[in-house]
């Protein structure tokens, strides 16, 4: 196997920097020079991409916590599409833990995630009404024509209960725009989301506004994109690779299809900034910090913290499902008024950003998706680039995960600053289709800020993390 360029300077100089970095057969291993008894951290990448000394620090960081009362890291592992993360934890990061969790290395984007549907409709058929389909969709998602106005019951059971909490209780008070939805369709798709979109929440952990005593609540948040690189994105069914497993799903070359990306927006925000504070509140009092400022909750320590944050997570979860769930709901309500009755079934739902119990452990997912033996697995390029459908593999030296997308070569400031000065062309722009209010958010987005999309799936294929059944090209992509 070929190695990467200058790779003995490399490791010298990631030495420098106190990481004890090894590489073999794509994999690069680390961990801290001080931290000798810490778990090695492997990365799977590309034998040409980049390899970014903070991102390693913070994969490295992640493996050697442990809780001074009991608590460690059993592995740590990243997937290529792994990048420097804003609150200290590396995007693609997947961890393992005994003994205790850790709310940091889920964050605020709680259950972001990716959700994808299939159309019986060509690209022909859609583009002939494409700019009417297009100006009823951007009201929804961009001016709050939307009506997703849920009963008080209905808001505390989605808490509770994720989608099929909600489904009841709307079957009991249909309310806004899912009065024109088949509910019976959304119920048997629960099938098709992970976890059947539902965990174990408890809707006192949602902002008090969220969840009155009675009467309408009317969330300016639910049914939104979000920021960064959230997305809807129409697309159409380029190749088929894995017909048996394309035709037992539902997907055929040359049909639209439509990708979701987006998560628990405001409500994951509420939630994670709150644990984090109360896992650095929880810590020994005696003690210093660590270093790397992230905060196990112990199970022997802190019994009660541990199974509240993982209610509250779960709350914010079961939002997150719903968030998908309802952008698209919209967007298969404007199709059906458009081109007439379409059933736009689901693929798929997963979640990225998670802590699930797997085994006798906890697996906590940053920036990566489940892929466990048999299961969908939804990989985006970028608004420019292939999306990929693939199958799990169940892989346990990646602890059955998969990346969540290419993953950010270059920030959001560097494109914002100097994109403006670029051609179409230089930014990867020529013949992107890009809905959105603000400019910026083509430039900030744009294909050029991400590493290409092949290398990260071939690397995984390889490696024995997935399988690719079908590959989809972008149409046109809305951005917030």
């Amino acid at each position: 196997m070929q190695q990467p360029k200058n790779l003995k300077r490399l490791l010298q100089a990631l030495a420098k920097q106190g990481l004890d970095v090894n590489y073999n057969d794509r994999t690069y291993s680390v961990r801290l020079n001080d931290s000798p008894d810490a778990p090695t951290a492997e990365i799977l990448l590309p034998e040409d991409f980049p390899v970014e000394a903070k991102a390693l620090k913070q994969l490295a960081n992640l493996a050697q916590i442990c809780h001074p009362a009991g608590g460690s890291v059993c592995k740590c592992c990243a997937t290529p599409d792994f990048h420097p993360g804003d609150a200290g934890v590396a995007i693609g990061s997947i961890v393992q833990t005994e003994g205790m969790l850790i709310p940091a290395a889920v964050g605020s984007d709680i259950n972001c995630g990716m959700r994808s549907h299939v159309v019986d409709l060509s690209l022909e058929q859609f583009l002939t009404k494409r700019d009417r389909f297009v100006e009823l969709i951007k009201g929804d998602y961009f001016f709050g024509t939307r009506d997703v106005a849920m009963t008080a019951k209905t808001a505390r059971a989605l808490f509770g209960y994720g989608i099929p909490g909600w489904l009841d209780a709307m079957l009991d008070a249909p309310t806004g725009s899912i009065v024109k939805s088949n509910l019976d369709q959304l119920a048997t798709e629960c099938d098709r989301v992970y976890l059947g979109g539902s965990m174990n929440g408890d809707w006192k952990w949602a902002p008090e506004e969220l969840v009155p005593d009675s009467g309408i609540v009317r969330d300016g948040g639910l049914a939104t994109i979000g920021g960064g690189n959230h997305f809807v994105e129409i697309q159409v069914v380029e190749e088929i690779e894995d017909k048996a497993t394309a035709f037992a799903w539902g997907v055929r070359k040359g049909q639209l299809a439509f990708m979701v990306h987006s998560g628990s927006r405001n409500v994951g925000k509420y939630i994670g900034g709150m644990w984090r504070d109360r896992a650095q509140a929880a810590w020994p009092k005696h003690l210093k910090y660590p270093d790397s400022r992230l905060f196990p909750l112990s199970v022997t320590a802190n019994p009660n913290l541990v199974s509240d944050y993982l209610q509250a997570e779960a709350t914010a979860a079961n939002y997150g499902f719903i968030n998908r769930l309802l952008l698209a709901e919209l967007l298969r309500l404007r199709l059906r008024e458009v081109y007439g009755d379409l059933e736009a079934p689901l693929v798929y739902d997963l979640p990225h950003n998670i802590t699930l119990c797997e085994g006798n452990n906890w697996v906590t997912r940053k920036g990566a998706c489940p892929a466990h033996l048999g299961q969908p697995v939804i990989i985006p390029g970028s608004m420019g680039t292939t999306s990929y459908l693939l199958i799990g593999k169940g892989n346990p030296a990646f602890l059955s995960s998969a990346s969540h997308g290419a993953g950010r070569i270059r920030s959001r400031f560097d494109l914002s600053r100097e994109g403006a000065h670029k051609s179409e062309d230089a930014l990867g722009l020529t013949g992107v289709d890009c809905i959105t209010l603000r400019e910026e958010r083509r430039i900030e987005e744009a294909p050029a800020a991400y590493k290409p999309i092949q290398p990260v799936i071939d690397v995984q294929v390889a490696a024995g993390m997935v399988g690719v059944v079908a590959r989809l090209k972008p149409v046109l992509t809305f951005k917030a």
